[in-house]
């Protein structure tokens, strides 16, 4: 396992601040943008057209707050540590059945 100074303990850090602020920042401007879209569609026209980019957008803020707040936990360094660990005493306790 490698150990990183300082600084790129902080530079990590802040990249991954960068990251969350910008998964708000997306977040605020769905907020923000997809109501005054639904009042522009109710005093324009009887078609629920709002729904798609509604839709659309909320895919895409799923898709940023998955990639920013599950990524890590799912397939990051921990779960390869945790996996590799479980394979280890998996193959272990099957070298153990082999040699009783």
């Amino acid at each position: 396992m490698e150990q990183l100074s300082e600084n790129e303990r902080y530079l990590k850090a802040k990249a991954r601040m960068e990251q969350i602020k910008g998964f708000y920042w997306h977040l605020f401007t769905y907020i923000l943008i997809i109501p005054i879209l639904g009042v522009v569609n109710y005093l324009t026209t009887d078609f629920p057209w709002v729904i798609f980019p509604a839709l659309g957008w909320g895919i895409g803020l799923a898709i940023h707050w998955f990639a920013i707040f599950m990524r890590h936990s799912m397939f990051g360094k921990q779960w390869e540590e945790r996996k590799i660990r479980e394979f280890m005493q998996e193959d272990e306790d099957q070298q153990r059945q082999l040699y009783q």
